[in-house]
């Protein structure tokens, strides 16, 4: 697939014209645009004319790509739908699931890999298969998928089904080797960690009372003779766990609806 990062413009000089694929190329993917490049065509040279020619091709290969992308995922979602549920055909035919979709598509570019691309899909069904989340909570995590890396979600899977894990765990779990505290892998870790904190994924461990009250962190008094380093990016003292919105990402982005309906895609009959 065509990489953004590799569309690169060609340097530009005076007096040529244009190309003629590229301005039918762009006038026939988006019709303003031809009048627009036409005014500047010639900023281009002659001998550029080639490279003008591949960067539109590449382009446009991207923009198919993309589309095409997300046409095997919307058809990966109707597969995995009961469309003969009356509250499902509701649900697919409401402006609210219908947003949740342009939502999705028009933050696309976002969905760097297939990873991604599949807690999209997986997102899209539950929310319309289920309504154990609102809207709004559907819509944050379709922003989480375009904020946060593939490694984010990979503590985030290895956190959920623990009662309680340590960053040290977490770190042996997902398969990491051992590194200095000074390193760039620790610092990494120790933003991850923090980014899923702050973005109200993760949480240190707590206990509740009956009524789901949190009670509040007991501060240790200082002992003569402790450490007078820093506490580690990787300690295995304090636990680590999913806040309700972690669990419900987790139910909806990772827990895949199992298809209906069998679906290849023509990479995947070739």
């Amino acid at each position: 697939m065509t990489k953004k990062e590799d569309l690169v413009l060609p340097k530009q000089s005076k007096g040529a014209k244009f190309g003629q694929f590229g301005l039918e190329a762009i006038g026939g993917v988006i019709p303003f645009a031809g009048g627009v490049i036409s005014a500047i065509a010639g900023k281009w040279s002659d001998e550029e004319q080639a490279k003008v020619n591949d960067f539109f091709r590449m382009w446009i290969q991207m923009l198919k790509d993309e589309i095409k992308e997300q046409e095997i995922t919307i058809i990966e979602i109707m597969a995995r739908l009961d469309l003969m549920d009356e509250k499902i055909q509701k649900r697919l035919n409401g402006s609210a699931f219908q947003s949740l979709l342009r939502k999705s598509f028009r933050d696309w570019s976002g969905t760097e890999s297939e990873e991604k691309r599949k807690m999209i899909r997986n997102i899209l069904s539950n929310a319309a298969a289920t309504d154990l989340a609102s809207d709004d909570v559907i819509r944050l995590f379709l922003d989480w998928l375009k904020t946060y890396s593939e490694l984010h979600f990979t503590v985030i899977g290895a956190i959920y089904n623990s009662s309680g894990i340590s960053r040290g765990e977490i770190w042996d779990k997902i398969g990491q080797p051992n590194v200095r505290e000074d390193s760039d892998e620790a610092d990494l870790y120790k933003l991850l960690i923090r980014d899923l904190s702050t973005g109200g994924i993760i949480r240190q461990g707590r206990k509740v009372d009956y009524q789901g009250n949190y009670f509040k962190k007991q501060t240790s008094r200082k002992r003569s003779g402790t450490s007078k380093t820093m506490k580690s990016a990787f300690d295995r003292e304090e636990k680590y766990e999913l806040t309700g919105l972690g669990e419900q990402f987790v139910h909806y982005a990772m827990n895949e609806l199992a298809p209906r309906i069998e679906y290849k895609s023509d990479q995947q009959k070739d």
